[in-house]
């Protein structure tokens, strides 16, 4: 039996002290799995940002300052 595929998640999360991290990169079965992993290593954490990193491929992530900062341009 073969074992499901895994993919790479990025994120970039707010402590529940405030601190800023940037660039975790998770690995998971899908979204919802890297989602438990990161909650268990930081607890209360804020999710800021997450992206889906793609095996030879540069992952692209829109927080929502991004989006903003462009829409005001």
């Amino acid at each position: 039996m073969m074992a499901p595929a895994m993919s790479k998640f990025g994120f970039r999360i707010r402590t529940r002290h405030g601190l800023i991290v940037d660039n975790l990169c998770i690995q998971g079965r899908d979204e919802t799995d890297a989602v438990r992993k990161l909650m268990q290593m930081y607890l209360h954490c804020e999710i800021l940002s997450r992206t889906v990193q793609d095996e030879g491929k540069r992952a692209v992530r829109a927080s929502f300052e991004d989006i903003v900062s462009l829409v005001t341009k």
